[in-house]
């Protein structure tokens, strides 16, 4: 098997000479608190992290998801993408500042069935988009409508996961380590579940 590419650019700090990236490092540390490993290293590039913050924004404020699913969304495709850091980082956010219950955290985790039947229907089908490439069959969508959802959430789902692609492979990319603050919701991707149809 082929050895993995990783980068070796460092991670940016504050002290940064670049007042456009301690300025994004800012806006950073505001959305959650603190530098995350993945934003300090996103910051080599201040366009990828200024669009990343800037997507993650617009899909928490603009969404109409609740803080649950919107969760719930994140959840599911960082678990398709098979980030470790990903799944880690927002099953901890789940479990901390959006209230997702934590069977519905660990059925994402695990490749189970989401035990309430609204959010179940909310992380099928958000897998089911990443899998099928934004090319859903009526019979996929028809399930997501009759939970309550809308051909708008559709297009929020594709904002997520446009997001999420920009933190996942930059995470690929560096191998970024693990964030105290979400260690204790480490995760290891289980080749085989991940990805599969």
């Amino acid at each position: 098997m082929a050895e993995k590419f990783q980068m070796s650019l460092p991670p940016q700090t504050l002290s940064s000479e670049s007042p456009r990236i301690r300025g994004l490092l800012e806006r950073a540390r505001k959305y959650r608190g603190f530098i995350s490993n993945h934003f300090a290293l996103m910051a080599n590039s201040p366009g990828l992290l200024e669009t990343t913050l800037t997507g993650y924004k617009r899909f928490r404020k603009e969404s109409g998801f609740t803080l649950v699913e919107q969760e719930v969304v994140f959840l599911t495709i960082s678990r398709e993408h098979g980030c470790p850091y990903c799944v880690a980082a927002h099953s901890q956010i789940a479990d901390d500042a959006s209230g997702v219950p934590p069977a519905v955290t660990d059925a994402i985790r695990d490749g189970r069935p989401v035990p309430d039947p609204k959010l179940r229907a909310l992380s099928e089908f958000t897998r089911t988009l990443i899998v099928k490439q934004g090319w859903p069959d009526r019979a996929d969508v028809e399930p997501f409508l009759a939970a309550g959802y809308t051909e708008r959430h559709i297009l929020d789902i594709v904002l997520a996961v446009g997001v999420k692609t920009l933190s996942t492979w930059t995470n690929h990319l560096f191998g970024t380590p693990l964030d105290e603050a979400y260690a204790t919701r480490e995760w290891s991707a289980a080749p085989a579940a991940v990805g599969a149809p």
